[in-house]
């Protein structure tokens, strides 16, 4: 088994009071991490999975304490899996949280939207929560050796990470066609009222072509011959079910600079070009560059995300065309990076920006180094 970087943050947390929610996309290892978890504690323990129709029927129809008491029993580990399958969920753990000080409660969820909108009130200062993406470069270095990733750089800027991709070699395409075409949008048909249901492939596709690229909302509203808002909406769901995700672009002190320009990348690359059906080698690709963008972004996120680093995040542009790929904001500090697949010529900051913001420091990631700006 992969070790996920967050277990050791998770463990840390085992003996407070607090419960402990796991959100993240189908298909990133939560039941696994549920059960790992389980493995290495001791006591008595219960797990519940939503999926199944008895644990669902019995968790949804809770009434009281005492009802509560009879389905736990005398277990101090409680670990309920797929919980967005149970409505009111929230209610329920606190029920728990606050009746039961024995019980540990360990809590996965797929459905982010649903699940800590139903989640963030009751169990307000009651829980850590936690995200799992796909498998990061940084568990899977930790999994072999920096060598060993390294090597493998092209196959993870077509294929991504997803757990099922990495361990079966041979059948990435298969396993991601599957992923993109019955899991992408099964919690958000379940969970939310999408009146066209026909637009959010399409939307999909148009992101996908659209990585690296400034993205308006207008303009995504033309090309699909749609409106505004409803586009702006379904990207937000898109957002709340970790396939996409948004960098807003940084302006401070230039007037020159774009202040409400967005771009949008993927988590996960083999989703990416699996909604293309894109598969093809780097050599013959004319799109490297984007997908060099995308996963470097991704991982970084993943690795901010997974080892509980706050940062605030950005890309920088100029109406002049004067850009910045990525930029990382921490305790009023400015850290720059470009991204280069092939440096050709020695990569050079704007000199807008830099007379804009002279203490930022300024880095070039290429595939040479690229492992150092992913691991701790």
């Amino acid at each position: 088994m992969v070790s996920r970087t967050i277990l050791k943050s998770i463990e840390s947390h085992m003996s407070d009071p607090k419960a402990i929610l796991i959100l993240g996309p189908r298909q990133t290892g939560k039941s696994t991490l549920l059960k790992e978890i389980a493995r290495r504690t001791d006591g008595k323990q219960l797990f519940l999975n939503c999926d199944e129709a008895l644990s669902r029927e019995s968790l949804q129809h809770v009434r009281s304490t005492e009802e509560l008491r009879l389905i736990l029993g005398d277990a101090t580990l409680v670990l309920i899996d797929e919980a967005q399958r149970i409505q009111d969920i929230g209610v329920l753990l606190k029920l728990i949280t606050d009746n039961f000080p024995q019980v540990k409660l360990i809590v996965s969820g797929s459905s982010a939207f649903e699940l800590s909108n139903k989640i963030n009130e009751p169990l307000t200062g009651r829980k850590w929560e936690y995200l799992l993406l796909p498998f990061s470069s940084q568990e899977m270095v930790e999994h072999t050796h920096f060598l060993a990733e390294k090597s493998k750089l092209h196959t993870r800027l077509i294929y991504g990470m997803y757990p099922d991709v990495v361990n079966n070699a041979g059948k990435e395409q298969e396993i991601l066609n599957e992923l993109a075409n019955s899991y992408l949008y099964k919690d958000i048909f379940t969970y939310q009222d999408i009146r066209k249901p026909d637009l959010m492939p399409r939307l999909l596709k148009a992101l996908a072509t659209m990585i690296g690229s400034e993205i308006t909302y207008n303009y995504l509203a033309k090309l699909l011959d749609n409106d505004h808002a409803t586009i702006e909406r379904y990207i937000e769901l898109l957002e709340k079910t970790f396939i996409v995700f948004r960098l807003s672009s940084f302006s401070r002190n230039v007037r020159t600079e774009l202040k409400k320009s967005r771009k949008i990348y993927f988590y996960d690359n083999g989703i990416r070009n699996a909604l293309l059906s894109a598969y093809q080698p780097l050599a013959v690709r004319q799109d490297v560059g984007p997908l060099w963008e995308n996963f470097i972004i991704s991982e970084r996120i993943k690795y901010l995300r997974h080892n509980r680093i706050w940062r605030n995040t950005y890309f920088w542009r100029t109406q002049q065309q004067q850009e910045i790929d990525y930029i990382e904001e921490f305790d009023g500090k400015l850290s720059a990076y470009e991204f280069k697949w092939n440096l050709i010529k020695k990569a050079h900051v704007p000199k807008t920006f830099t007379d804009a913001y002279p203490e930022a420091a300024f880095t070039v990631i290429t595939p040479e180094q690229y492992p150092t700006f992913l691991l701790p």
